[in-house]
C-alpha cells in the first residue's frame, strides 16, 4: 500500500510544482481574460445606441392620394386638380404621391420631398432650419419650402379637408412654394402675453422652385398668434401677411385699367380697359407685385363633435398677362419672359366650415371662395371691345379694351364628405360648384358649366 501511495505523492507535488511555474510564467488569470471581451461587447452596446439614437433622428413619412373625377364637360378648365383632357369629362389620377424624409435633432431639421404621380417626379421641399441654443428663440430656414403667408399655402394636403386650396391660392401662389430664406421668431414661452406670438419674414426668388433668374427679391412677411382657454373647449389662431415682389417686364408694353373715350352720336362717353404704357425703356425694369393678407381659424370643442371655422381674405396688385393672372411659376429656366405685362388690382377670400359629427369617424365639410382679378370693372363691362369711332353713315368701329377672361370673377362652392377609416386611410367626396360672372367675353355670358365632382382615396404613413 505504502509503495503505492508514495509515486501518487511524487506525482501530485510535480503536478503542483509545474502549475505554480506556469502560473508564474502566464500571470494571466481567468478574470484578466474575460476583462477584454467584456470591453469589447460595451464599445459594441455603445456603438447600437448610437445608431439606434441616429436612426430615431430620421423620420419618414408621406401619402398617396389617389382620385376618380367626373366634370360637367369634356376639356374644361378647372382648378379641381389641373384642366380635363379635350376628349374626356371623367378621369383617374393620382393626385399627390409624396415621401418626405426628415432629419430631426433638438435644434435642427433638414427636409427633402418628392412629389411621384403618373405625370412624373418632381421636387417639393428641400430645406435646412435651425434654432439658435442659448434663447432658442430666434431660427433661419432655407432652401425650397411653402412661403409664409396665409394660412392655407402651408397646410398640408393629407389634412385639408377639401380637395384643392382655393382658386386664389392656386393662381397667386402655383405649387405652394419658393426659392429662398427666412428668419422665424417664436416668443418664448415663458412670457405669457407674448407665448403664442410668432414672426416669419424672408427674401425669395419669386418665382417659385424652378428658377431665379430676377435681379430683386421677394419679400414675404407673416405675424401670428395662437391661443387656447384653459379647458381647451376653444382655440383660436390668425395672422397678418404682407408679400412685396416683382415681376420682369419682358416687353416695353405694361398695360394698366384706365378710361377710354368713346366717340358716339351723343359726345364723348368713357369705357374702362387697360391703357398702354409704351416706352422702351420699361422692358428690363419690374412691375410692383403686392399682396395684403388676414386670416383667422376659429376650434370649437362641442359635444356633438368639433367645429372648425376659417377665414382669409387677400388684396393687391398683381401683374400677369393678357389672358392670364396667374403669379410666375418657374417655367422660365433658363430664358427670361418675352410678354407684355396687365397690370391688374383683385381681391379674394376663402372660408370653411368643417363640423365632425359626434365622435364618429365622419366630418362634413363647406367651403365657399371667391376671386375677382380684376375689381375695376364688373359684369357687363367686362367686355373685349369697345366703341371707338361712328362714321356719318352711323356704322360703328370697335376697338379692343384688352379684356379677357383673365378679368371674369370667379365663387366656388364646395360641399363633401370625409371618412377617416382608419387611422392611415382616409375617404373624400365632395363636389366644386363653380360660377363665373356675366360678363360681354365671348364664351363667358352667362354660367360655363364646369363644375367637377371627386371620389378621393388617401393612404397615409
Amino acid at each position: 500500500m505504502k509503495k503505492k501511495i508514495i509515486p501518487m505523492m511524487i506525482v501530485f507535488l510535480l503536478s503542483f510544482g509545474v502549475n505554480k511555474m506556469y502560473a508564474q510564467e502566464n500571470p494571466l488569470t481567468v478574470g484578466d481574460t474575460i476583462s477584454p471581451k467584456i470591453e469589447e461587447v460595451k464599445k459594441d452596446v455603445d456603438q447600437i445606441k448610437t445608431d439606434l439614437g441616429l436612426l430615431k433622428r430620421i423620420k419618414i413619412s408621406g401619402y398617396v392620394q389617389a382620385q376618380f373625377q367626373l366634370a360637367d364637360h369634356k376639356g374644361i378648365k378647372s382648378f379641381e386638380g389641373g384642366d380635363f383632357s379635350t376628349v374626356t369629362d371623367k378621369r383617374f389620377m393620382v393626385r399627390r404621391g409624396r415621401l418626405k424624409v426628415a432629419y430631426v435633432t433638438d435644434l435642427t431639421q433638414v427636409v427633402l420631398q418628392i412629389d411621384a404621380t403618373e405625370k412624373g417626379v418632381s421636387l417639393k421641399d428641400a430645406y435646412i432650419s435651425f434654432t439658435e441654443p442659448w434663447l432658442k428663440t430666434f431660427g433661419i430656414q432655407a432652401g425650397v419650402y411653402d412661403r409664409p403667408f396665409g394660412f392655407e399655402i402651408h397646410y398640408s394636403s393629407s389634412l385639408r379637408e377639401s380637395p384643392e386650396r382655393s382658386r386664389a391660392s392656386q393662381t397667386l401662389f402655383p405649387s405652394e412654394r419658393d426659392l429662398g430664406a427666412m428668419i422665424v421668431v417664436n416668443a418664448p414661452k415663458t412670457v405669457k402675453f407674448w407665448s403664442g406670438f410668432n414672426l416669419q419674414v424672408g427674401l425669395y426668388a419669386g418665382d417659385a422652385i424652378n428658377a431665379d433668374f430676377k435681379e430683386k427679391k421677394d419679400f414675404i412677411g407673416r405675424l401670428s398668434y395662437t391661443g387656447t382657454t384653459k379647458n381647451e373647449f376653444f382655440k383660436v389662431s390668425g395672422g397678418v401677411s404682407l408679400y412685396n415682389g416683382y415681376t420682369y417686364n419682358g416687353t416695353k408694353k405694361i398695360y394698366s385699367m384706365g378710361d377710354i373715350k368713346d366717340t358716339t352720336p351723343q359726345g364723348y362717353s368713357t369705357t374702362k380697359g387697360f391703357v398702354v404704357d409704351s416706352v422702351s425703356t420699361n422692358k428690363g425694369q419690374y412691375s410692383t407685385r403686392q399682396y395684403l393678407g388676414a386670416d383667422v381659424q376659429l376650434t370649437f370643442d362641442f359635444p356633438f363633435g368639433i367645429t372648425q371655422l376659417r377665414g382669409e381674405y387677400v388684396m393687391g396688385t398683381q401683374p400677369g398677362g393678357a389672358t392670364s393672372s396667374t403669379s410666375p411659376n418657374g417655367v422660365f429656366t433658363s430664358t427670361l419672359p418675352a410678354t407684355d405685362t396687365y397690370i391688374r388690382k383683385f381681391n379674394a377670400a376663402y372660408f370653411y366650415l368643417c363640423q365632425n359629427i359626434w365622435k364618429s369617424p365622419f366630418a362634413l365639410v363647406v367651403k365657399y371662395d371667391w376671386y375677382d382679378p380684376n375689381i375695376t370693372v364688373k359684369g357687363q363691362n367686362v367686355n373685349s371691345s369697345y366703341v371707338s369711332k361712328i362714321d356719318g353713315t352711323g356704322k360703328a368701329t370697335m376697338s379692343s379694351t384688352k379684356l379677357s377672361s383673365a378679368d371674369i370673377k370667379y365663387q366656388t362652392l364646395g360641399i363633401g364628405f370625409n371618412y377617416k377609416m382608419t387611422e392611415n386611410i382616409k375617404w373624400t367626396v365632395y363636389g366644386a360648384w363653380v360660377l363665373n360672372e356675366n360678363t360681354g367675353v365671348t364664351g363667358y355670358g352667362g354660367d360655363v358649366k364646369d363644375n367637377v365632382y371627386t371620389l378621393r382615396l388617401q393612404y397615409k404613413f
